[in-house]
């Protein structure tokens, strides 16, 4: 198994960053093509939401492997690799396999717990099975890291250390009140029709909103979320379809406002937004002034660097003694411990700036890797820093529109936030505020089955990698019984055939159990941490021919698709 992910997400980078890197559904289609047709990969997946982007691939070099998807993922988001390089994380064999599993829990989601994930997963596995780049190892991935998904949100309370990123968007409009009395009475406005859009509106009706506007560009799809929402049994909202040119008359009467949809342009822009809360109120949304701003987000420490725009660290009590280089401390925003040294593999073979590189040294990387995984020992990671927000000076009126952008990219001009009578909460105000959020105690279960889990995962690719080998041993061993019989059969012609079966049920009884204890026994030490010499161990031993054991290995592959439901 030689599994690598390499990916982004609202823990590396950035929301301008993660915003940039979007990939469409077609962008998705390309990467895999190439992926798989890249030499170092023989399969690949992407698992994209609006917040995280992560190309899975079954890899035979470690380095190649990590230069060649970077460049693939850079080239399809768009973003150069000089700037994406910072904010990307490695991951190889079974700390993949870890991640995966924690991205299936919702361990690591924006809100932890959260079980939207999965349908994400489920879907970037249909779509790899669609085109044929998902093979054994990531067909055997991702379908268990949904039993893993699910087994985490049955045997646990992780559900309640975190809600689905619709409701506690929801919960951040609300300001910290009650969201059904909040959206009590309350006339809403869906832009959209996907699966995140369909979880808002059905989350807003059931708060007890009057009305459900849904507005998509494909009208037949918001006919049919708004069927449904009239016709659930829990709620009891009127709900009706538009067409995207009715926006701007339904924004005028509308009191929320949410938007998920994968436009790559702003749908709604500061001076749309401005011009429906002047026809809901009369008065002219003031652009308040960036000394004067509030906002939903919380402040957050100050760089130490100002020169810096996007530095991670406080480097002014470090920087002089150490030598750390800016981009050094870029790479590894956000890492914790145990990947830096992956990370140090990496920086050491080439991704990164070689100018750079040669301009510090390896003395200075081997300095900023000591000194930065210390850090990360003593605080859990290295904490990205960000410059704050300017204080409020003067009082933000009460908002008369409230809008909740779930879209990645965005889909609701930033610049909203800077509108009197308007509380905008979008993917980077819900990333701060979740920051802070409490963690539950289930969380520690659920990493303690997530680490179980990942075990009896590479238990079990281990004993399957040994597999075409015994059963190629087995197999030698069974044609060489049947040839000594036939030269048995020509020596003593006169054997009647009850003697010919006695001989025969004799040789294969000693074969067998001569057999039996080695065979099994290798797939025991082969199921254990770095048993996977022993297919090679028995291949040298008995000479089995390796096109036998690689014939043996297509044929199970072929056994597996067929089998797999659809």
């Amino acid at each position: 198994m030689s599994l690598l992910v390499v990916g982004l997400s609202h823990r590396s980078a950035p929301v301008s960053v993660l915003e940039r890197a979007a990939l469409s559904t077609d962008a998705q289609v390309k990467l895999l093509q190439d992926t798989v047709a890249a030499e170092p990969a023989t399969e690949a997946a992407v698992l994209a939401t609006c917040n995280r982007i992560e190309l899975y691939a079954d890899v035979d070099k470690f380095h190649a492997g990590v230069a060649e998807l970077s460049t693939l993922l850079a080239q399809h988001s768009g973003v150069g690799l000089e700037e994406l390089t910072p904010y990307l994380y490695v991951h190889y064999e079974d700390r993949a396999v870890h991640h995966h599993f924690s991205v299936a829990c919702g361990l690591d989601s924006m809100v932890v717990g959260e079980g939207q994930i999965l349908g994400q997963i489920k879907d970037s596995l249909a779509r790899a099975q669609e085109l044929h780049t998902a093979g054994k190892l990531l067909n055997d991935l991702f379908q268990q890291s949904l039993r893993v998904g699910k087994r985490a949100h049955s045997e646990t309370g992780i559900d309640r250390a975190g809600q689905s990123l619709v409701t506690f968007g929801l919960e951040q409009l609300a300001a910290g009140g009650d969201v059904r009395e909040w959206a009590a009475g309350r006339r809403a406005l869906v832009i959209g029709a996907g699966s995140m859009s369909s979880l808002a509106a059905a989350t807003l009706a059931r708060a007890g909103v009057a009305e459900v506007v849904v507005a998509n560009r494909t009208l037949e799809r918001a006919e049919r979320l708004a069927q449904i929402l009239t016709e659930a049994d829990d709620t009891a909202v009127t709900a009706r379809a538009v067409r995207m040119d009715a926006v701007p008359g339904e924004l005028t009467r509308a009191d929320v406002v949410v938007s998920c949809t994968g436009a790559t342009g702003l749908v709604l822009t500061a001076e749309a937004v401005a011009q429906a809360v002047e026809g809901r109120t009369g008065q002219p949304a003031a652009d308040l002034a960036d000394g004067a701003r509030t906002t939903v987000r919380a402040a957050l420490p100050a760089t130490g660097v100002g020169t810096e725009e996007n530095c991670p660290l406080d480097l002014a009590a470090v920087q002089g003694a150490t030598g750390f280089s800016v981009l050094g401390e870029a790479a590894v925003a956000g890492m914790d411990a145990a990947t830096l040294e992956q990370h140090a593999a990496w920086v050491d073979n080439g991704t990164v700036d070689r100018r750079e590189a040669a301009r510090r040294g390896p003395e200075a990387d081997a300095e900023l890797i000591t000194a930065l995984a210390a850090t990360a020992a003593t605080v859990g990671r290295i904490p990205e820093r960000r410059k704050p927000e300017p204080a409020a000076v003067i009082p933000r009126p009460a908002p008369a529109v409230f809008l909740l952008d779930l879209a990645m990219p965005r889909d609701i001009d930033a610049a909203v936030h800077r509108l009197a009578g308007v509380r905008l909460v979008d993917i980077e105000s819900l990333a701060e505020a979740s920051a802070d959020a409490p963690m539950a105690a289930d969380v520690d279960q659920v990493r303690r089955i997530v680490s179980d889990e990942v075990a009896a995962f590479g238990a079990a690719q281990r004993a399957a990698h040994i597999t075409p080998t015994v059963v190629a041993l087995r197999t030698m061993a069974a044609d060489v019984v049947a040839g000594e019989i036939a030269r048995l059969d020509g020596r003593l012609p006169d054997l009647d055939e009850r003697q010919r079966g006695e001989i025969r049920q004799a040789v294969h009884r000693v074969v067998d159990k001569l057999l039996h204890a080695p065979t099994v026994r290798v797939k025991q030490l082969a199921a254990e941490p770095g048993g996977a010499g022993y297919a090679d161990a028995l291949r040298t031993l008995f000479d089995l021919d390796p096109e036998t054991v690689a014939a043996v290995s297509r044929a199970e592959d072929s056994t597996d698709k067929k089998d797999r439901p659809a």
